[in-house]
């Protein structure tokens, strides 16, 4: 049997789901026998059969992307509870396995898939989704791309009709709920204060949380990076519609007569708003030559 054949082989067996009981299956999820397959491709010793052997392997694949995963997605699991979390992840990383050679990129697919999926998050399907989203720009702030920032003179030089970049790694949200706070809460192990709706949300000793009185309110944010540190800033309506619109290679005007467009702002207030903005995103150094690509 030649290398690339045993490797499938093995692939197969390995990332074939375990039972309820964390074992391994009688068949592989093509329908090969698991027992037949360990056999043609590795040896028995004197302690363990063939299919043991394999089995080692088998689980130790899948403990280690659910552990992977599980990490990256506390907060959804603060929402959903331990065991209803774990079910969530096996019937997720069983319709969309690893191909990737990092365990970063397994929840790149999570917001699509329980939106074609919304049973696993009901009855909170917008709230739970907001977390999967705000989650995911954190891992892609976290390694994204950065390209050279604008430095004072460059940014001396833009007038109006100058178009320009965002930094690849910022991740621009719309969310419905106040999920920031949350996310925060979650990772300090602390019960959450919903300001919204001035109550609090507490944790049950199963570490899931009671997350009812969360309450739907618009919350704009900018995920960026700074310092090898991932923030999430709250930032207006206005502010958040004028950096969507920079990352979509608009003019400075063409952004900004967006951004204000049936604002409550007197027109009076904007040009100084805008350059305050500035001021801070460029000392954060979110500004650049170019989009690389258009993100929303």
């Amino acid at each position: 049997m030649k290398l690339e054949e045993i490797q499938r082989r093995v692939c197969e067996a390995v990332m074939t789901p375990l039972t309820p009981s964390e074992r391994s299956r009688p068949r592989t999820k093509r329908g090969s026998s698991m027992r037949k397959l360990a056999n043609e491709i590795i040896k028995p010793n004197d302690r363990l059969t063939s299919l043991e052997r394999l089995e080692i392997y088998n689980r130790q694949y899948w403990f280690r992307i659910l552990s992977a995963f599980s990490e990256d997605f506390v907060g959804l699991r603060g929402l959903m509870g331990e065991r209803r979390f774990d079910r969530l992840a096996q019937a997720y990383l069983n319709e969309n396995p690893s191909t990737s050679f990092s365990l970063r990129n397994l929840g790149s697919k999570l917001e699509l898939w329980l939106r074609a999926h919304p049973q696993w998050v009901h009855p909170r399907e917008p709230l739970a989704i907001d977390m999967v989203r705000l989650e995911w720009a954190d891992i892609e702030a976290f390694d994204g791309a950065a390209e050279t920032p604008l430095g004072p003179e460059d940014l001396k030089s833009l007038n109006a009709d100058s178009t320009f970049g965002l930094q690849p790694y910022i991740q621009l949200l719309d969310l419905q709920y106040p999920i920031d706070d949350l996310l925060l809460s979650i990772r300090k192990g602390e019960d959450y204060y919903d300001k919204a709706s001035n109550a609090f949300v507490r944790r049950r000793k199963s570490s899931r949380l009671k997350f009812g009185s969360v309450k739907r309110e618009p919350v704009f944010l900018a995920v960026h990076r700074l310092d090898f540190s991932v923030y999430f800033k709250r930032i207006d309506r206005e502010a958040f519609t004028l950096l969507r619109a920079l990352r979509q290679s608009k003019t400075l005007t063409e952004a900004a007569e967006l951004a204000f467009r049936g604002t409550s702002i007197p027109e009076s207030e904007t040009v100084e708003l805008i350059q305050q903005w500035f001021q801070d995103w460029a000392r954060w150094g979110w500004f650049c030559h170019s989009n690389t690509a258009e993100k929303g």
